[in-house]
């Protein structure tokens, strides 16, 4: 999973960026300090793996992982070449979704670039910008396919209907991933990377004082836009990431329990990304390696096998399954497995998060 932390300057991205990957990227008090986009690769705290290298005490531990991009502070005019510009919303092309991070704070010794925090004119900027540069790209398009067609090739026709139903969108001002596409339409977009067509993560950053408000104004108006494009928010501070990421794993429990907070950003922007993408984690486990494996929602146990290797999907017998609940419970494998907890399943089972599976196969 590829995640790219997008938003106005100086709204502690490269902050959060650094708090989450520990990457050290430059953070200063001045727009454009991220030149180069950042690249911080994480692991997904899960406390299934814990539990289960306590019980194999294997030789390798393996967690899921996701990689964030932090991508320098987009300004007014990015898409035509403002500030840093196009550069860096290629960039964002190749994640999987946005995290935008919205400034929930006043402070005048941070400046901001429109001179005061304004969480719905921040939001719209950014998105106009990324609707502007996949208008581009959709021009392109457009150009193209008419001029295949010149011939009188009606086979491009669908796909000229696709782009221009996009285009119009995009002129409305409206993101791509506002529209509804029946399946040919879907199997048409796949290539064509449209930033608007992401889904994106809110992320409110709020001062540190605010952390036990539940009532913040500047974030109620970033969840308001947020339900209204069916996207995920969760509410942090980056300044309170960043003292956390400094600290050890005891010591941020301690720090996290003083703040009155059940967990940190990272776990909650995670969870989300997880729900917004359509995640889900099946884990496999033995003396050799215990592992998680990040797979869609609604994946069928071959194509699971498939992401170990693609002899495990081709040449698919069955899978063992138990579920990562029923394993601890029992103690141990033989003791599910006695229990009658070890379930053979087939091609078309449906995996669940949490499966604990070892997979037959024969090539």
């Amino acid at each position: 999973m590829k995640l790219g932390i997008v938003g106005l300057p100086n709204v502690g991205k490269s902050t959060l960026f650094n708090a989450i990957t520990k990457a050290g990227a430059e953070s200063a008090n001045y727009p454009f300090c991220t030149i180069e986009p950042n690249v911080g690769v994480v692991a997904v705290p899960d406390e299934r793996l814990d539990k289960l290298a306590e019980m194999y005490n294997p030789q390798k531990y393996t967690p899921a992982v996701v990689e964030f991009v932090d991508i320098a502070g987009l300004v007014k005019g990015a898409s035509k070449g403002e500030g840093l510009g196009n550069k860096f919303l290629s960039n964002i092309r190749e994640c999987d979704a946005i995290v935008h991070v919205v400034r929930c704070f006043d402070d005048p010794d941070v400046v901001h670039v429109n001179g005061k925090a304004d969480p719905k004119t921040d939001i719209e900027t950014i998105e106009l910008e990324l609707i502007l540069s996949d208008m581009e790209i959709m021009e392109k398009r457009i150009e193209r396919t008419q001029k295949m067609m010149k011939g009188g090739d009606k086979s491009y026709q669908p796909a000229l209907d696709l782009y221009q139903k996009i285009y119009k969108c995009l002129e409305e001002e409206k993101p791509a991933r506002s529209l509804e596409f029946d399946d040919e339409e879907s199997e048409l977009t796949r290539d064509l990377q449209l930033i608007s067509m992401k889904p994106v993560l809110y992320c409110a950053n709020i001062a540190e004082d605010d952390i036990k408000n539940p009532d913040i104004p500047y974030v109620n108006v970033v969840k308001e836009i947020a339900a209204a494009q069916n996207s995920e928010v969760v509410v942090i501070s980056a300044k309170i990431e960043d003292e956390l990421g400094q600290l050890e794993p005891e010591d941020r429990e301690m720090f996290l329990d003083d703040l009155g907070i059940d967990s940190a950003g990272l776990d909650k922007m995670i969870k989300a990304s997880y729900k917004l993408l359509g995640l889900i984690s099946y884990l496999t486990a033995g003396p050799q390696e215990v592992r998680a494996w990040t797979i869609k929602n609604g994946t069928k146990a071959p194509q699971a096998a498939g992401k170990i290797h693609s002899d495990f999907e081709r040449g698919f017998i069955r899978a063992e399954v138990v579920s990562y609940d029923d394993l601890i419970a029992s103690g141990t494998y033989n003791a599910a497995k006695e229990k009658g907890l070890v379930r053979s399943e087939g091609k078309e089972y449906v995996m669940k998060d949490g499966d604990v599976v070892l997979f037959r196969f024969n090539v």
